[in-house]
């Protein structure tokens, strides 16, 4: 995984350099207990953020067709408890939608302190998918830029915790990921002419994506560029990832799960004297 937390650092990015498969020294055997080891650890860390409500978590998730947005939700999202949780998806905007700024959809999906928020793609669809089709014009969407780091630093000013993952797959893997899908019954409904379409945008969406990852990589809403040719290896770089940026803040939410914890004692006690 790539971790890019400035502007300067995503300009060096490109995606051609970056591997789309495991390091060697990563192997598939030791993944499983790693990953549920991280799932338990997660499960813990919700518990302390929700309770506390001190902070949120927006999880943004970006890829080409076949990357493994589902996936990566079905199995890191897994290991969450519902209760504090929603994911929202964003296709192309309806009526209502178009006639509101392009952050109007979004910052409704945008988490409660405590809770979690996962984007099955985002906002940044509005640079990414609109350049490349030419659906706006660049005099339009290059302002956007701009609006997403004020929107971004918004949320973390909020509280909210922002996390961006590019999950970053091969030609050959998104390939072989579309005509197994043809092969399987099962997977068939995701078939889609679209995809094979929007290979001819290969390196447009390259550049679009460098560019991304240039104009909206900071401190507060890093982006994290993850391997992802392997499902396995994908699933455990991004739990390791939102491990990671939530631990630093264990010890502030049981400080304050501890304070809630005397206050309802103190409660308690005043209402037994008054019986």
């Amino acid at each position: 995984m790539q971790l890019i937390t400035s502007a300067s650092q995503g300009a060096k990015v490109r995606l051609e350099k970056l591997s789309t498969t495991p390091p060697k020294h990563e192997q598939k055997t030791d993944a499983k207990g790693e990953f549920e080891a991280l799932g338990e650890e997660l499960f813990d860390l919700q518990d302390l953020m929700w309770g506390s409500r001190l902070n949120s978590v927006l999880i943004v998730l970006q890829g080409r067709d076949t990357a493994g947005k589902d996936g990566t939700i079905k199995h890191v999202v897994g290991s969450l408890n519902p209760r504090g949780v929603s994911v929202a998806s964003f296709a192309a905007p309806t009526l209502e939608e178009r006639e509101h700024d392009f952050l109007w959809r979004i910052h409704r999906h945008t988490p409660r302190l405590g809770e979690f928020s996962i984007f099955n793609r985002s906002h940044y669809e509005d640079v990414l998918a609109v350049r490349v089709h030419e659906l706006a014009p660049p005099s339009l969407w290059k302002e956007r830029y701009g609006h997403i780091q004020d929107f971004e630093e918004m949320l973390a000013e909020h509280g909210t915790i922002v996390l961006k993952f590019f999950l970053h797959i091969s030609q050959q893997e998104q390939e072989q990921r579309l005509m197994d899908r043809e092969k399987e019954p099962r997977k068939a409904w995701k078939i889609s002419a679209g995809d094979w379409e929007d290979r001819k945008h290969w390196a447009d969406y390259t550049r679009a994506y460098q560019d991304v990852f240039a104009r909206t990589s900071t401190k507060q809403a890093p982006w994290c560029i993850v391997p992802s040719d392997a499902k396995w290896y994908r699933n455990l770089v991004v739990a390791r990832a939102v491990v990671a940026a939530l631990k630093p803040h264990r010890e502030r939410w049981q400080a304050r799960l501890d304070a809630l914890g005397a206050e309802k004692k103190a409660e308690l006690k005043a209402w037994r004297r008054k019986r």
